[in-house]
């Protein structure tokens, strides 16, 4: 019961916005709507001290084997925001200065995949996530999914399954080999959950049983992760696989005094997630 109070608490601050309309968050709670609202005020009345600041992660799980280049498109023009193509099965991190209208663009070499147009942007410091897949295994047409994740103390994982074919799978994460126990939980796809920092691993289990692909996770404080089924077994064309896709697997250490302080607080509820709604995203 102690497990459950405490998440519920989580999830009663968790505020969230979405980037776009191609998905968002619901908010849930009173003490969410509550926050939400003041943040907007305040922003109003101009008592914030800063320009909130917006990281944007951009995923690339369209598989191809030509890596994507990213530009962020403004009324002045066009700006290259990757130092390197990014390839397929890869994120990065941006500090792009993102405004209400931009358009993100994605170019394998000269030729377009598909243009993301930002909405409203949240008024606190966010991790902005794009995830560029593939429509369906018919055509080659991209989609996206977009999430923001907000400011929290706990560390948040978005689940995603963007595989286009006939195989069949679940998303499991358990406790990492080296640890005492042995826990498994499943993890939902479009999905986001809450967990307790620690070292775990993320598999990918086909109906047979049998793992299909895995991945190391380790998760701090504060940190923001993504677990993606990524691949295509297309109608022609070349098949990719169903596999897993994890950023960052190993996020900066807030060390080992911080980690066993929050083991302690949270420990008879490690592998209890906390699962929000996260819509669809459009074609």
């Amino acid at each position: 019961m102690a497990c459950r109070a405490i998440l519920r608490a989580i999830l009663a601050i968790c505020v969230v916005a979405g980037v776009a309309g191609h998905s968002k968050l619901r908010l849930q709670g009173e003490r969410a709507v509550e926050l939400l609202s003041r943040q907007r005020r305040e922003a109003a009345a101009g008592k914030l001290t800063r320009e909130p600041r917006h990281r944007l992660r951009v995923c690339n799980a369209y598989p191809y084997m030509t890596p994507l280049n990213v530009f962020i498109g403004k009324p002045s023009g066009l700006t290259k925001i990757t130092e390197s193509p990014m390839a397929y099965k890869t994120c990065r991190e941006f500090d792009p200065q993102l405004e209400a209208g931009d358009r993100i663009d994605f170019r394998f070499q000269e030729a377009s995949a598909g243009t993301f147009v930002v909405g409203d942007l949240p008024s606190t410091d966010a991790v902005l996530m794009l995830v560029i897949y593939r429509h369906d295994a018919v055509t080659t047409a991209v989609a996206f999914e977009s999430h923001v994740f907000a400011n929290l103390l706990n560390a948040q994982i978005a689940v995603l399954d963007t595989y286009k074919g006939p195989a069949k799978s679940s998303i499991k994460i358990q406790d990492a080999e080296e640890s005492t126990t042995s826990r498994r939980e499943d993890l939902a796809p479009n999905s986001v959950v809450a967990l307790n920092p620690g070292k775990y691993e993320v598999v990918l289990v086909g109906t047979d049983g049998t793992p299909k692909s895995r991945s190391d996770l380790t998760v701090d404080n504060r940190e923001s992760s993504v677990v993606i089924r990524c691949g295509v077994e297309p109608k022609k064309g070349r098949a990719y696989p169903q596999e897993l896709m994890v950023y960052p697997v190993n996020p900066p250490s807030k060390g080992k005094e911080s980690r066993s302080s929050a083991r302690g607080q949270m420990g008879s509820c490690l592998l209890s997630l906390l699962a929000v709604l996260l819509v669809a995203g459009a074609a």
